[in-house]
């Protein structure tokens, strides 16, 4: 019988960035880490950033994505209410602490910087080859690790995958019969793809 007993538990899910209203409260290095992390893996995310002061590539960044912007004021508790998801990155951890706690009370997710106790969810370290995208999560343990892994990963996978994604998505809606008959069908088409890939 297998060890169902993981030291990771945390869930994966790939969210609409476009269609949440995402808050990052800081203007400083670790906001412009976030923002930039964010907006480099969904460009189309809806994000506000609040903070009295912010860092030129902060405004560089926001300038180049149009669904982005800035308000300049200080923290207050009415900004996170009409937000889905919040990203307290300042470089206060009291204030931090306050955000969290002022998001719990409202039932919004929160990740708080540097933080992984006060964090419902962990920006992990993530690979795209066109439609394909990957997340990489070490529980918070080794960012650094899941970003040098990352780079592996980028190195091996092959640069064809958009376009062996693109033929195995014409060829699933050619397909007939039912769902069963399908799956196996496409169990079969698809079962050389990893060949040469098992062992990194």
């Amino acid at each position: 019988m297998k060890n169902t007993n993981y030291t990771n538990p945390l869930f994966p899910i790939f969210l609409k960035p476009s269609q949440l209203k995402i808050l990052i409260i800081g203007g400083g290095n670790v906001a412009e880490e976030k923002l930039h992390f964010l907006l480099k893996s969904s460009p189309q995310a809806t994000v506000t950033i609040i903070a009295p002061k912010v860092s030129n590539k902060v405004i560089d960044i926001v300038a180049k994505h149009q669904h982005s912007r800035i308000i300049l004021r200080e923290y207050s508790e009415e900004v996170i209410s009409s937000h889905n998801i919040i990203i307290a990155a300042t470089n206060n951890t009291d204030l931090n602490k306050v955000i969290w706690r002022n998001a719990k009370q409202k039932r919004i997710l929160i990740n708080v910087a540097d933080t992984p106790e006060l964090c419902d969810f962990y920006l992990g370290a993530i690979i795209t080859k066109g439609d394909l995208k990957l997340a990489i999560s070490t529980n918070g343990k080794s960012p650094t690790f899941a970003k040098r892994f990352r780079e592996v990963l980028e190195e091996v996978l092959p640069d064809e995958l958009p376009e062996t994604l693109n033929h195995l998505h014409a060829i699933r809606k050619s397909l007939k019969g039912n769902f069963s008959k399908k799956v196996k069908e496409l169990h079969v088409l698809t079962s050389g793809l990893t060949t040469g890939y098992e062992r990194v």
